[in-house]
Order: structure tokens, then sequence, then C-alpha cells
């Protein structure tokens, strides 16, 4: 399971600028602030070179990083592990598991878990019985550590964990080839997701 929440996509005058600076073809841009719509406008003229400069490799297309993305994503921890291989031009606040870890009780709707079958379900509200009683311990009998390791060293790879996300196009064009086919379901949402975005084409290399 995967959320996409509170998504803004800025940074398009900063990136068309950048981008016809190794030009000198500043007069040929064609973009505007729309004042009565409040967003910028991205002109045709703007849209085919920075067309041609994404098909013409990461180098070429480093304006693409000016084009900056925010959004608060909820997945689970193992969508999460692959996701930080994304270190260069990202940044992630995430919701505190160390910290926060005991300040509701656990329930199935905590986790991603719409494929189990019976027998992993059981499996699952079983560990999320002795969870809960370790948060119980923890909350109500002096805040022992050993009640806190056992929330933290059981807490399974299902649970779903909420963060706010700075991302740019280059970035989510590096995922969007190398995650599109992936096994896993929150992938393949993310990536629908990429093609939603303004100008996707610029990210995905074809027209939206």
């Amino acid at each position: 399971m995967i959320q996409i929440d509170k998504v803004e996509v800025f940074g398009w005058e900063a990136a068309i600028r950048g981008m016809r600076n190794s030009f000198n073809s500043w007069d040929k841009s064609d973009s505007r602030y729309n004042a009565d719509s409040g967003k910028y406008e991205v002109g045709s003229a703007d849209i085919e070179l920075m067309d041609r400069l994404s098909r013409s490799g990461p180098s070429h297309a480093k304006f693409l990083r000016y084009i900056n993305v925010t959004l608060d994503i909820t997945a689970p921890r193992y969508w999460w592990a692959e996701m930080d291989t994304y270190k260069v031009g990202t940044v992630r606040n995430s919701c505190s598991t160390m910290h926060k870890v005991q300040a509701k009780e656990f329930e199935r709707a905590d986790f991603s878990c719409e494929h189990l079958d019976e027998e992993s379900l059981a499996a699952l509200d079983t560990l999320i019985s002795v969870m809960n009683r370790a948060r119980d311990r923890f909350n109500n009998c002096g805040k022992n550590k050993d009640d806190w390791w056992q929330m933290i060293q059981l807490l399974p790879a299902s649970l779903n964990q909420k963060a706010t996300v700075q991302l740019n196009y280059q970035v989510l064009q590096n995922i969007y080839f190398t995650r599109k086919d992936h096994r896993l379901d929150e992938w393949h949402t993310f990536c629908r997701w990429i093609e939603e975005l303004p100008y996707s084409q610029l990210i995905i290399g074809k027209r939206s």
C-alpha cells in the first residue's frame, strides 16, 4: 500500500532560465507566470527545448534538477528501504518510530497486509497483540526500556510510515526507469503518479 498527498511542483522559471543560459537564448523563452491562474505556464518553444535536452542524457538534462516536487508519502517500511537508495537530490522528514512507537495502539490498518493469506494475517494479529501488551506495560509501568525494545525489535517491515519528501524531476526520471517494472505494487503506483505530473514527458520521455 502507498498513499501520496499534498503534492507541490515548483521551480519552472529557474529551470528554464538555467537551461537557456547555455545557449544565450533567453529572448526565445515563451513561458510566463499567469496571474489569473496563479501558475507558471511553460511555452511551446521552451517545452520543445526541454524535451530535446531531457532525451539527450543526464548531463544535458541538468535543468530537471531545478523542478522540485514536495509531497507526503505513507508507505510500508520495506518500500522506504528501497526508496532510501535515492539519496542524491532528495530530502525526507519522517514520522519518528524511535520516539513515537508507543503513541498509539497497533492495529491492522497500520500495516500493508493486503496480500497476506489467512494464516499470515493470524500471525500478524498475534504480533500486534504482543506489541500492544509491551506498549501497555511501557506506558503504564514506568516506561521500562525493556518493554520499548519489545516493540522496536518486533516491528515488521509492513508497518506503514509517513514522511514529507522533496525530490526533483531528474531524481524522478531515475526512479521511473529503474522501478517501473519492479515486482512491488507500491512502485507501480508511484510510477503512475509520476506519469500524472505536469509535463511528465520530460521525465518519462514521451508525450502525456
